[in-house]
């Protein structure tokens, strides 16, 4: 039932970023050679955030100017999809060796009511000592997932108290600038993701 629910939200992320003038581009380009996805000229994606690190510390977009951004949307409670990302990017990170200290692997809950700066902690210390995890208020997730064009909507399968949070699911690369390099479809193998970080970051 799960898995159904998100293939039908997965359809209306669709309709609503071809809607908005966000699509994928099939011309082939050198980081979609790597696994990533590039985007036309004239569409924006990221931009200001003001948001809570894991150690309590309020930090925005410019906190991280000069390093390269890793983002990716998701919460702790998360079955699959976010789990095995976040091993994604570790596994990169490791990949890359002395590259990674100039990349901020970013975690950015879409469930701030039970993402706490103390959950958060816990959770991305379980993949990389490197990852941050980001909170906030609704308000200030819901103005970053705004930013970053993500889909996220809270559900509740049928004979279940607890809900989950069904989201798109991407890896968004920005530059030192804080603008879009590329993005990374869910799936991508942290062999993949790492060529791709390393050929954007040597070559950029």
């Amino acid at each position: 039932m799960l898995r159904g629910i998100r293939w039908v939200s997965y359809g209306l992320i669709v309709l609503v970023l071809l809607g908005t003038g966000f699509y994928f581009e099939t011309r082939p380009t050198p980081s979609q050679a790597n696994g990533g996805v590039s985007l036309p000229g004239g569409i924006t994606v990221g931009g200001p955030f003001s948001l809570v690190d894991d150690t309590g510390k309020p930090v925005t977009d410019a906190t991280y100017h000069g390093r390269w951004m890793l983002v990716y949307f998701g919460y702790t409670f998360c079955p699959d999809v976010c789990p095995t990302e976040l091993q994604t990017i570790a596994g990169a990170l490791d990949k890359i060796g002395p590259l990674a200290k100039n990349v901020a692997p970013l975690f950015i809950t879409v469930d701030p009511e039970r993402d706490t700066q103390t959950v958060l902690a816990q959770y991305v210390k379980l993949f990389d000592d490197r990852i941050v995890g980001l909170t906030g208020t609704p308000a200030q997730i819901a103005a970053a997932a705004k930013a970053y064009r993500v889909y996220y909507a809270k559900t509740t399968p049928k004979d279940s108290s607890t809900y989950l949070m069904d989201h798109s699911s991407f890896m968004y690369l920005m530059g030192p600038d804080g603008r879009l390099r590329t993005l990374f479809p869910q799936g991508l193998s942290a062999d993949k993701l790492a060529d791709a970080l390393r050929t954007q970051m040597t070559t950029s």
